[in-house]
């Protein structure tokens, strides 16, 4: 059987994943850039949003591992055509989740004052920090619900019902932004960063409630709950620990990172945060291809296709290679203006300005590790992405953060540890895959 990975075809998945994927960190950026031009406490409205974003981004991707594990399930089934053994798994995988945000969500809320001093927040800042999280922390069991219906579209191949959705809830976040945030004279007091806060939250409620609909309008997956769990829970939940674990050690160095930043001093945070949505909405640009990875690996490994999965490989490599060069070329033209968005106090501005280069070189590298990140979720290879990632972070990010500091590098350390890191993650994950599926190859013949 000739499996489609034309050109054409793994566009018509990664475009829309790409649209998708970028609606989060789009929610984040479009705060920074309306909160960064209010008239007061601008430089610490926008810190605080970072340190949040970093505490926020490490629960969301910890316990939005589902996604992967969900979509790598349901394609590996679809592949090879058993998709009536696993239709009770979405919902199980959904309740287990929203079960464990409940939980986080109890046990953070009291605490957000600690949480985010050992961020070494302080002062304004730090209440600033507590303000918006002790709003968007109600967001989360609402995100995680809709990251889970993704997983289950993305698992049955489809990628345009999660683009529709992404794209509802983001231009209804930045219309809230501006409501919120900047207030209707006589009508709707200004509310600053507690707006930006509350606009994120209705705008992912909105998400998971459409998710919901569309799931049950458009697809055979029910959203009733039913015992006993399917046979394949167990290895659910196995993928989702490894890559939780995985994800704790990825968010090790995104606190080192904001950590070290914040220490710098306030404009250092500050351009940190900016310099790091925009890597984030680069990671999630590429994530298209990534998607597309990680949705046709899974339906190949079931179909037992192998020199097709091999070809998809390569493809993705070239096409996500050349993707990232224009990220970085468009970064390159764009380098000043960029920066203006988001703030226009100067120091800050020259912090962004130093290091901005270094983000924009870094996106070829991303785009090679990102896809082969997520042909490896498809497959289920979530041992291996959770060892490479713990080894990446403790034995290349840390150490260069520290050797890079000690000089005195200050924001240079941090995004060179994360150059090197993105390139430790990387490397080993072509390499395995080759040594893996060319003997397979060769037996099958």
């Amino acid at each position: 059987m000739k499996y489609d990975i034309s050109f054409k075809h793994i566009n018509r998945l990664a475009f829309p994943a790409l649209i998708a994927g970028v609606a989060e960190p789009l929610l984040s950026t479009t705060d920074l850039a309306i909160i960064g031009n209010i008239p007061q406490n601008a430089t610490e409205s926008i810190a605080a949003i970072g340190i949040v974003g970093a505490f926020l981004s490490m629960l969301i991707w910890v316990f939005g591992q589902i996604r992967s594990g969900i979509s790598s399930i349901i394609s590996q089934y679809l592949g090879a055509n058993k998709l009536n053994e696993i239709k009770n798994l979405p919902i199980q995988a959904i309740v287990i989740s929203l079960g464990v945000s409940i939980l986080i969500l109890t046990i953070t809320y009291p605490f957000a004052k600690e949480i985010f001093e050992m961020y070494n927040a302080s002062g304004t800042i730090l209440e600033y920090s507590i303000k918006y999280y002790k709003i968007r922390i109600f967001g989360f069991p609402f995100t995680l619900f809709t990251i889970a219906v993704f997983g289950t579209f993305r698992g049955l191949q489809n990628t345009y019902y999660p683009m529709i959705i992404a794209l509802i809830g983001t231009f209804t976040n930045i219309a809230l932004d501006f409501l919120l945030v900047y207030g209707i004279e006589g009508y709707i007091p200004a509310m600053h960063i507690q707006g930006a806060a509350y606009a994120s939250v209705i705008a992912q409620i909105l998400m998971a409630t459409i998710s919901a609909v569309l799931l049950l309008k458009k697809t055979d997956i029910p959203l009733k709950f039913t015992l006993p769990f399917n046979t394949e829970i167990p290895r659910f939940i196995t993928m989702v620990l490894n890559l939780f674990i995985r994800t704790l050690a990825l968010n090790i160095a995104l606190y080192f990172g904001t950590s070290y930043a914040t220490n710098y001093g306030d404009a250092y945070i500050a351009a940190y945060t900016i310099g790091f949505n925009l890597w984030l909405m680069g990671a999630f640009m590429i994530d298209g291809y990534s998607s597309a990875g990680n949705i046709l690996s899974g339906k190949l490994l079931g179909a037992k296709a192998y020199q097709t999965l091999i070809t998809l490989g390569n493809r993705l490599i070239k096409y996500g290679f050349l993707f990232g060069l224009l990220l970085t070329l468009i970064g390159f033209i764009f380098y000043k203006p960029i920066g203006r968005i988001f703030t226009k106090e100067p120091e800050v501005l020259q912090r962004f300005y130093d290091v901005f280069w270094i983000i924009l070189i870094m996106q070829p590298a991303c785009a090679i590790t990102f896809i082969y990140d997520g042909i490896f979720k498809g497959l289920g290879e979530t041992k291996y992405l959770r060892n490479i990632l713990l080894l990446a972070t403790g034995l290349v990010f840390i150490p260069t953060l520290l050797l890079f500091d000690s000089l005195n590098q200050k924001l240079y350390a941090i995004w060179i540890a994360f150059f090197f890191w993105i390139i430790a993650r990387g490397v080993p994950l072509v390499i395995k895959f080759r040594k893996k599926f060319n003997p397979l190859i060769s037996q099958k013949k």
